[in-house]
C-alpha cells in the first residue's frame, strides 16, 4: 500500500513545496539588474535609465512598495516606466507613493493594458494554447465584456504632475546636464492601441540621443523602431515568462516574441538595421496568478555607454 501511494504523493508534495516557493518566497524576492548598452555617440558621457515595468500593484504590497522607494537610492539620470502599474483599481495611491521618490527624477512612460484594463480570473494554460494556435492579445477590446475600467488617468496625472513625459504615441524631450534625449513612444500593441503612423520617421536631428519605449515588444512595433533606426528600444510585458524551467527558460512570452529574448538585453535586425533590445520581466504578477518560478521579479539599471 505504502508503494501504490508513495509516488503520487511524493509527487503532490513536491508540487505544493513549489508553489508554496514560488508564491511566497520567489515572487517576493526582488532582484536589480544591472546592464551596459553601448549605443551613445563617441565622446558623449554615460546615462544611467531605471527601468521600472509590470509592477500589477495590489493594495497592501507593502514590500514592493518598499523595495521601489528604495531604488531611488540608485541616483539614475532617469527613469522609464513600461507600464502594467496596476492590478487593483484602489491601489492608484500606493502607485504614486511607491514611484513617489523616483518621480524626483527626470522620468517618462507608457501604459499597458492592465493600467487601462484589470485583470480577469483566467486559465494560464490558454497562453499555451494561444502560442501554439499564432494568436496574441486581444484585439483591441477590453479582456472581457463588463471589465473593470481602471482608473489609469489618476496615475496619468500623478506622473503628469511629478514633469514625467507622457509618450502615448508621441514624442518627448529630456534634458540631462545639457544633453538633449529625444523619447518616442507607443500605447500598448497588447491591446491595439499603438499608432506609430504618428511617430514615424525616426530619430530628430537635433537630439543627442533617441531611444524607442513601448510595453509589449510585439514584433511590427519593433520592426518600425529598428526600421527607423532607433539604437535602443526599452519594453516590459512579458513578465520574463514568468514560470520558467530551470536550466531551459521561458515557454511563453504572450506576445509574438521569441521566448529567447523573453528578456534582459538582445538585438533586433529589421529592414538591414540593428537596434538594441531591453525587456523588462517586471517586478509583479497578476493578482490572480501571484507565482513566478526561476524568474525573479525585478528592475533594471541600464548604463548607456559610447559606441565601439
Amino acid at each position: 500500500m505504502r508503494a501504490r501511494y508513495g509516488v503520487p504523493l511524493g509527487i503532490a508534495a513536491a508540487g505544493a513545496a513549489g508553489l508554496l516557493y514560488a508564491a511566497g518566497f520567489e515572487a517576493r524576492s526582488f532582484r536589480l539588474r544591472r546592464v551596459t548598452v553601448p549605443v551613445l555617440p563617441p565622446g558623449m558621457r554615460p546615462l544611467r535609465v531605471l527601468q521600472v515595468s509590470d509592477i500589477h500593484m495590489v493594495s497592501g504590497q507593502r514590500k514592493k512598495q518598499r523595495w521601489l522607494r528604495s531604488l531611488a537610492g540608485l541616483r539614475p539620470d532617469f527613469v522609464i516606466n513600461t507600464g502594467d502599474n496596476l492590478s487593483d483599481p484602489e491601489a492608484v495611491p500606493e502607485v504614486l507613493d511607491a514611484l513617489g521618490p523616483l518621480m524626483e527624477f527626470p522620468g517618462a512612460y507608457v501604459f499597458g493594458s492592465n493600467d487601462y484594463y484589470g485583470p480577469t480570473l483566467r486559465n494560464p494554460g490558454r497562453y499555451l494554447l494561444e502560442k501554439t494556435q499564432g494568436r496574441h492579445g486581444l484585439n483591441g477590446n477590453p479582456p472581457v465584456v463588463g471589465a473593470v475600467h481602471n482608473p489609469w488617468e489618476d496615475i496619468r496625472d500623478g506622473f503628469d504632475a511629478a514633469g514625467w513625459l507622457n509618450l502615448t504615441n508621441t514624442r518627448g524631450t529630456l534634458k540631462i546636464e545639457g544633453l538633449s534625449l529625444e523619447l518616442t513612444g507607443l500605447d500598448d500593441p497588447h491591446i491595439k492601441r499603438d499608432r506609430y503612423e504618428r511617430v514615424a520617421g525616426g530619430p530628430s536631428d537635433t537630439a543627442d540621443f533617441s531611444m524607442g519605449v513601448v510595453h509589449a515588444p510585439y514584433l511590427r512595433t519593433l520592426d518600425a523602431f529598428t526600421a527607423d533606426a532607433y539604437p535602443l528600444v526599452l519594453a516590459g510585458h512579458t513578465h520574463g515568462g514568468q514560470l520558467c524551467i530551470p536550466f531551459y527558460g521561458a515557454l511563453v512570452t504572450n506576445c509574438d516574441l521569441d521566448t529567447d529574448r523573453v528578456k534582459g538585453l538582445s538585438t533586433h535586425t529589421a529592414e538591414g538595421r540593428t537596434s538594441f533590445l531591453h525587456v523588462s520581466a517586471g517586478c509583479g504578477t497578476s493578482r490572480y496568478t501571484p507565482v513566478r518560478f526561476a524568474c525573479p521579479p525585478e528592475a533594471t539599471l541600464l548604463t548607456l555607454v559610447g559606441r565601439e
